[in-house]
C-alpha cells in the first residue's frame, strides 16, 4: 500500500534514479554485499526523508538487504513524485506527494509509525518524534539521523530522558558532515536560488545567516559566483572564523540594510523577522536552506500585500518595496531544484546504510551515538577508491613512533 501522485511515472523516475546511482559508488558496493548478506532480512526500516533520486538508491539498497521499506517526505515540497512512483513499483511503500498540506505530510509519517519499524531513518527528527507521541517504541531497535537540526533535537529529547531507543547522529560522521554540508549545501542552494530566480550573482550582497557547516559551503559557492557575501552570526567562534575567511561579518540589522540575496542556514527560528524587512532593499530575495522552514518569518510576510510571480517566487509588498520569497521560506536547494548532487549523497547515504546495519548486529543503549570511526574511515577509503585516488600508508616504524610516547627529538 502506498499514497503517491499517479503510478504511470515510475518509467520516468527509473531512468532518474539509474543516473544518481551510477554516481554513488560506495552505496552500490554497499547495496551489493547487502544482497548477499542480508542484514535487515525480516526487518521492517521505516524512513522519514526526501524522497528524491539519491534516497530512493539508499531505500533499494536496504530493500536489497532484506528489509521492508516503508517511506514518508521530509518536507512536502521536496518529493519528487515520479521518484515516489518508482520506489512503489518496485515493493517500497512510500507516503508522500509533492505540495502534501501539513495535515497530509504528518498523516504520512503516522502511515509509517503504524508499520511499527524495527529501525527507523529519519532527516529532521519528525518521525522519531511520532514513534515516541504514539508510544509505539516497544519494537525499535533503533535509528539513525541525517540532519543537523534532527540531532539537535535527538540531543534536547535524551538530556530530557525522552529518547526511548538509540540514535546514531549520521550527520556528525566527518565523511557526512564535512562534504555533504558543505560541497552538497553549497552547490545545491545557489542551484535552487538560480533555477527559481534566473538571478545574476556576481557583483550581489549575498547574505548567509549561519556559518556552520552549511554556511561555510553557501558562502563559500556565492564567493565562487562573483557575490560579496556577508555572514552573519551568533557564535564567537564561528564569526571569528568567517573573519578569517576573508567575509565582512556584521548583525543582521545591519546586514537586513544591505543584502540582495538572504539565505538562512542557522536550525533555528526566526532568523529573519518583520524588524528586518522593514529594513530591506527593493528587490531583496529571501531564502532558506535549513531543515524546517521557520527560519524565515514567513507568517510575518503574509500578512502584507502579495502574489506569485513565478513557480517558487512571491512578490510582497513591504513598505513601498518589493521583497521576494522563494520556495515558500522551505529548502529551496530541495523544493526549486534537485538537493545534492548524488556523488556527495553517495558518503551520507553509505553511512546511513552501514549505521543502520550496526543496529542489527550491536545493542546499543537509549540515546545519542556517534558513527564509530571505523565506518567513518571505511566511506572515505571506498569513496577515494571509486574516485581512482592513492593515498600512503604507515609504515611500521610510523605506526610505531604515533602509539608510542618515549620517543621526541
Amino acid at each position: 500500500m502506498s499514497r503517491i501522485k499517479d503510478a504511470s511515472l515510475a518509467e520516468k523516475g527509473a531512468t532518474r534514479v539509474e543516473w544518481a546511482g551510477r554516481q554513488m559508488d560506495v552505496l552500490r558496493r554497499i547495496k551489493g554485499r547487502f544482497s548477499k548478506e542480508l542484514p535487515f532480512k525480516g526487518l521492517t526500516v521505516g524512513a522519514c526523508m526526501h524522497v528524491t533520486t539519491e534516497t530512493a538508491n539508499l531505500m533499494l539498497a536496504l530493500k536489497a538487504g532484506g528489509a521492508r521499506v516503508v517511506l514518508a517526505a521530509s518536507n512536502p515540497l521536496s518529493t519528487q513524485d515520479d521518484v515516489a512512483a518508482y520506489l512503489a513499483a518496485q515493493g517500497v511503500e512510500v507516503y508522500a506527494v509533492r505540495g502534501d498540506s501539513t495535515e497530509e505530510y504528518h498523516a504520512n509519517i503516522g502511515e509509517v509509525v503504524k508499520a511499527e519499524p524495527d529501525l527507523i531513518m529519519d532527516d529532521g527528527g519528525d518521525l522519531t518524534v511520532a514513534v515516541h507521541k504514539k508510544g509505539n517504541y516497544g519494537k525499535v531497535r533503533g535509528g539513525t539521523e541525517e540532519t543537523t537540526t534532527g540531532v539537535i533535537r535527538l540531543e534536547s529529547m535524551a538530556k530530557e530522558g525522552a529518547l526511548r531507543f538509540p540514535m546514531v547522529a549520521v550527520n556528525d560522521a566527518m565523511t557526512k558532515q564535512m562534504f555533504d554540508n558543505r560541497y552538497g549545501t553549497g552547490q545545491s542552494t545557489l542551484d535552487g536560488i538560480i533555477r527559481a530566480t534566473n538571478v545574476l550573482l556576481a557583483g550581489r550582497s549575498f547574505v548567509v545567516a549561519g556559518y556552520g557547516w552549511c554556511g561555510r559551503g553557501v558562502a563559500m559557492r556565492a564567493r565562487g559566483m562573483g557575490a560579496n557575501v556577508i555572514v552573519t552570526e551568533v557564535d564567537p567562534v564561528r564569526a571569528l572564523e568567517a573573519v578569517m575567511d576573508g567575509f565582512r561579518v556584521m548583525p543582521m540589522e545591519d546586514a537586513a540594510r544591505e543584502g540582495d540575496i538572504f539565505v538562512t542556514v542557522t536550525g533555528d527560528r526566526a532568523v529573519i523577522r518583520e524588524e528586518h524587512f522593514r529594513l530591506m532593499k527593493d528587490g531583496a530575495m529571501l531564502a532558506n536552506a535549513g531543515h524546517f522552514n521557520v527560519e524565515i518569518d514567513a507568517a510575518a510576510l503574509r500578512k502584507y500585500p502579495h502574489r506569485k510571480l513565478r513557480d517558487n517566487v512571491e512578490e510582497y509588498e513591504v513598505g513601498g518595496r518589493r521583497l521576494y520569497l522563494l520556495a515558500e521560506g522551505r529548502l529551496v536547494n530541495l523544493a526549486a531544484a534537485e538537493g545534492h548532487p548524488a556523488a556527495v549523497m553517495d558518503m551520507s547515504f553509505a553511512n546511513q546504510a552501514l549505521a543502520a546495519e550496526l543496529l542489527t548486529r550491536k545493542k546499543l543503549e537509549p540515546g545519542v551515538h556517534r558513527v564509530p570511526p571505523d565506518i567513518d574511515r571505511e566511506v572515505a577509503r571506498l569513496k577515494l577508491e571509486s574516485m581512482g585516488v592513492r593515498i600512503d600508508e604507515l609504515t611500521e616504524e610510523q605506526r610505531k613512533y604515533l602509539s608510542s610516547w618515549k620517543e621526541g627529538t
